[in-house]
């Protein structure tokens, strides 16, 4: 399973966290208010936020913060957010990718470092491991969308390129630029999805052991408590037996 899938469940093994909520609710704003401001505020016009706006519903995001978002991209008064993308190693090697949006290069840039360095990582320059990973289209839904057949079937109709599906859901995986009309044919079949967006898909993975498991889950908790960090890819594979020790 690829890293960010061991992502999400690290996410949820320590359960609903308060903290964790409300840093996931600042992430989903700034992504809609990026959206708004890189396209037209209508979601029905604009591939990107109709995205960002069905990935925060789902994740329970009020309707209020969701216009509140938008009309800050388009009123002018948002924040002027830039999308920046660092790129490094963590414990047993596992290559990362993190990417961010942020008002300020230099706080940021000075948080994902103290954030990485601290936890048994260090940074690397722009490509010193995105080579590693393919650039595609992830659209991801949980298992109530249907059975793997079912799924299969839909994908391929739809023109996706790969499925992955496992007891916690279903991954379709597009090219970059077939992203959102593969999102948009599966509708109809599967209903909205959990997410779609453009993701970093290992080409290989690298298994790792239980103290440098322990490490790894603490630079990803510290990276995800920053609220200019949007998302952690990684090639690391977590055995289930290492996770049933952490949790």
């Amino acid at each position: 399973m690829a890293g960010h899938s061991k992502f999400k469940n690290i996410m949820h093994r320590k359960g609903a966290q308060d903290k964790k909520r409300s840093a996931l609710f600042s992430k989903l704003s700034r992504e809609i208010t990026v959206a708004a401001r890189m396209g037209l505020p209508d979601p029905n016009m604009n591939a990107r936020l109709r995205q960002a706006v069905i990935t925060a519903r789902k994740e329970g995001l009020p309707k209020d913060n969701i216009e509140r978002s938008i009309n800050k991209a388009s009123g002018g008064d948002a924040a002027n957010y830039e999308e920046i993308r660092y790129e490094g190693f963590g414990p047993g090697g596992v290559a990362l990718i993190i990417e961010a949006l942020t008002d300020n290069r230099n706080r940021t840039a000075t948080n994902v470092r103290t954030a990485v360095s601290k936890n048994g990582g260090n940074l690397g320059a722009g490509g010193s491991v995105s080579h590693g990973f393919d650039r595609l289209g992830l659209i991801s839904y949980g298992p109530a969308a249907g059975d793997a057949e079912k799924v299969f079937e839909a994908a391929l109709e739809a023109g996706a390129d790969d499925v992955s599906s496992s007891e916690d859901g279903h991954e379709i995986w597009t090219a970059q630029d077939a992203l959102h009309e593969v999102a948009k044919a599966l509708e109809p079949v599967l209903g909205e999805p959990d997410g779609a967006k453009l993701a970093w898909r290992p080409q290989t993975m690298v298994t790792v052991g239980e103290e440098d498991a322990a490490k790894l889950l603490k630079l990803i908790d510290a990276l995800d408590d920053d609220d200019d960090v949007q998302t952690v890819w990684g090639n690391y594979d977590v055995p289930e037996e290492v996770m049933a020790k952490l949790g």
